[in-house]
Formats: C-alpha cells, structure tokens, sequence
C-alpha cells in the first residue's frame, strides 16, 4: 500500500483480482481483472486521501480522508435513494485492502456535464454575479453579497475537464446546445431534487449546504440516468455551521475551503502563477482532518 509519511493513502494500490484503470484528483478507479473501462459491468471506486485545490492535487495527503468521504457519500445515497437512483452496488464486498474507503459501483457511461447546485452566493457564483449580476444565466437581484440565500436553488452546469485543466462555467442554454434539452432539463430536474432534500437534511443537523457539485451517468442495462461519482461530501460541497451564519463575510466551514484560504492568504503561493502549491503544514492537515470528520460527524450522528 503506498502511503505518505503521515499513514495517508495517495497512490493507487495493487488489488487482487481487479484491474486499475482511472486517476481522478481524488478516486482510483478499477474494473474486474480481463475487462475494458468501456465493456466492464461494474467499478471499484478506491477514495484515496488526496486532496486537491485549484486543480492541483495537493501534498501530503490528509489521513482518513478517503474513509470519511465514503462512509459520507454512504450516508448521503441512503438517505436520497427515494430521490434519485445511484450507481453503489456493495460497500461490502470489496477487497480488505481499501474495506472502508471503496465502493463497488454499477459501471455507467457518464455525462460530460458537472451539474452544480448553489444554494448561497459564494466561490466563482460571487465572481460571477459581481461582474455580471448574474450566475451561470441566471440574473439576480441587485444587492447579494457573499453568503445571500438565493431566492431559489439555482442549477449552474460546468464543463466537465480533463485533469488539470479548468471546469468552465457555462449556461443552461449553452448545455442544452451541447447535450440536448431534454437530457439537460431531467438533470436540472434532478439535481435541485438533490440539493432540496439534501439541504432540508443537512439544515436539521446545524449546517448549511451552501451548493454542491453532482456527476450523473447512464445506466449500460437500462440507459436510465443514475447518480454517479461521490455524492455532497466536503469535496463536491460547500458546509457552513449555521449558527455562525452572516452574509457578507466568510462563513464557518467543515470542507476544504480551509485549504483553499491558507493557500491564498497564508502559503505565499501565487495561483496564477501556474507553479505547483508548496506542501501542506502539518497543522493545516490536521485541521482538515478533523474539519472533515466533524462534518461526517454532524451529518451522521455517529462518532468517526
């Protein structure tokens, strides 16, 4: 098992029986041994502890970071199994190795679309609506600042890059030219869905899901749309703790916008400078950590 310094998880390991295929920023992904990523039935998807910020991935890694995003999105596709199907077959029966951090998942061709919710105007929605007074489309009211509930759930489509490279925001409209209205209008559909529900959940256990970021796929036995990928962890969403909420300023959070702060205002490190970050301190690891579990911890009621 290739582990950084600090017991964290950041390479792909070799698994008995299954064939390694994919690195996202964050999962390994691998297909049973003798099949293609393009004919396999099913995937396993290893959550790694990396971390990544403004498309870089990060070092080192944060430990038990992987576990907390699986038992997460665990959680989360349970709780939303009435609202959409999901892609997750068995959190079971997995190989010892990555037990805890993989998930055996129904193989799905996925859509070329990142289908982002915002709930709250923040991050590159703010950019946007403070030059535009508008996000993804979308006109606002005059007067939002950052952290302004907005009037609805507003469904904000990226382009879905390659690693490395930059997600662009793009419109409804320009999705639709891309992917079709139809397609578009039952993602949209189903990710404010998500977010509703999600939202509701979250809120009752004191945080506030700012927006969150969904990857759906068509199912190869039924073509039917299915929720892929990860689902509303600290990665793909923004929490805030709702008893520390007020617009206009930076709010309280259990993700890893903690990191993006320390490499914009503390680290010295220049994002447009197209040089990689310098390594994470140990503090600021630790503090993920603990920010992470403390968001698992809250959601679930469970201790980590």
């Amino acid at each position: 098992m290739n582990t950084n310094v600090n017991g964290a998880l950041t390479e792909a390991p070799a698994l008995e029986g299954w064939d390694h295929v994919l690195s996202g920023k964050v999962r390994e992904l691998y297909v049973p041994h003798g099949s293609t990523l393009a004919d396999a039935n099913e995937v396993l998807v290893v959550a790694t502890d990396r971390i990544s910020a403004f498309d870089y991935s990060l070092i080192p890694g944060i430990p038990d970071k992987g576990r907390i995003l699986t038992a997460m999105s665990l959680l989360w596709f349970d709780h939303l199994k009435d609202v959409t199907d999901n892609h997750v077959k068995s959190a079971v029966n997995v190989p010892d190795a990555v037990r805890g951090r993989a998930l055996r998942c129904e193989a799905l061709d996925m859509v070329s679309l990142e289908c982002v919710v915002r709930g709250y105007l923040t991050g590159s929605g703010l950019a946007d609506y403070r030059r535009d007074g508008a996000v993804g489309g979308h006109v606002l009211p005059e007067g939002l600042v950052d952290g302004s509930r907005l009037p609805s759930p507003l469904f904000t489509p990226s382009t879905k890059a390659e690693q490395g490279e930059h997600d662009e925001n793009i419109t409804v409209h320009e999705a639709r030219a891309r992917l079709g209205k139809d397609l578009v209008d039952e993602l949209e559909e189903r990710t404010v869905s998500v977010y509703r529900a999600a939202e509701h959940f979250a809120r009752e256990r004191g945080i506030i899901l700012a927006d969150t970021k969904l990857e759906f796929g068509h199912s190869r036995h039924t073509d039917n749309i299915v929720l892929g990928d990860e689902v509303l962890t600290p990665d793909s969403s923004r929490f805030w703790a709702a008893d520390q909420y007020e617009p206009g300023r930076a709010q309280a959070s259990f993700d890893k916008q903690f990191v993006r702060d320390w490499l914009t205002n503390e680290s010295g490190w220049n994002k447009n400078a197209q040089v990689a970050p310098p390594a994470l301190p140990e503090d600021v690891v630790e503090a993920t950590r603990e920010k992470y579990i403390e968001a698992y911890e809250r959601l679930s009621g469970e201790n980590f």
